[in-house]
């Protein structure tokens, strides 16, 4: 099956049986293959797992060769907003797609992303008509606290993992999430990386694969 999204797929090795999947959503300017390296210290440990990593709608006007889910070449908080929602029904089709190809629910998918990619997940894990596994989400940030607020529907078991030296997303908008999933009912857990600015170090991928080893 061709999907609304181009992406990079890991099946499970030895054509075991796929009973869970991990979609990964790459940050501001890359792209699926970037962030699918995750699955390289996961699969071995998710031998029944499949790794979809889509690239974004719509190409990087800064890095052509990449992708993004929503523009930021205007500073107007009202247009990110617009377009991380239309990001955001790309990504139901998407995810719809993926789970009538793969036979799979909501329960059985882990929504992970990285920046931009993180606040996606974040908002398909509140506003989905049904829970997912769980979100894990890397530097990220609630694009809008009081627009998923009025739209939120569902309440997924949220990670969120930041590096305390991060200049492109501040450490702060992890704190902000935290108090928006603790005022809302939301599990939530977060961890702050020292001596990390903007990527995923080894520490946080680990966090990360626990916690979705006890989710899934």
């Amino acid at each position: 099956m061709t999907f609304c999204l181009n992406s990079t797929i890991i099946k499970p090795e030895n054509n075991k049986e796929i009973k869970n999947a991990i979609i990964l959503l790459h940050g501001y300017g890359g792209d699926g293959k970037d962030i699918s390296i995750l699955s390289l210290n996961w699969k071995r440990h998710l031998p029944n797992t499949i790794f979809i990593s889509p690239n974004g709608h719509e190409t990087c006007p800064i890095n052509p060769s990449g992708f993004q889910w929503f523009d930021l070449t205007k500073d107007d908080p009202k247009y990110i907003l617009e377009e991380s929602i239309k990001a955001e029904k790309k990504l139901k089709e998407f995810i719809e797609q993926i789970k009538n190809e793969f036979n799979l629910e909501n329960d059985k998918i882990c929504l992970s992303g990285f920046s931009q990619g993180s606040m996606m997940s974040i908002n398909l894990g509140l506003t989905s008509d049904k829970e997912y596994c769980c979100v894990v989400g890397f530097s990220g940030k609630i694009i809008d606290k009081e627009n998923l607020k009025s739209r939120k529907k569902i309440s997924t078991d949220t990670l969120l993992i930041h590096g305390e030296l991060d200049q492109v997303v501040p450490p702060n908008s992890m704190l902000e999430a935290k108090d928006f999933f603790i005022r809302n009912n939301i599990e939530i857990e977060t961890h702050l990386i020292k001596d990390c600015d903007h990527h995923i170090p080894m520490e946080a991928s680990s966090i990360a694969l626990k916690y979705i080893l006890n989710k899934i």
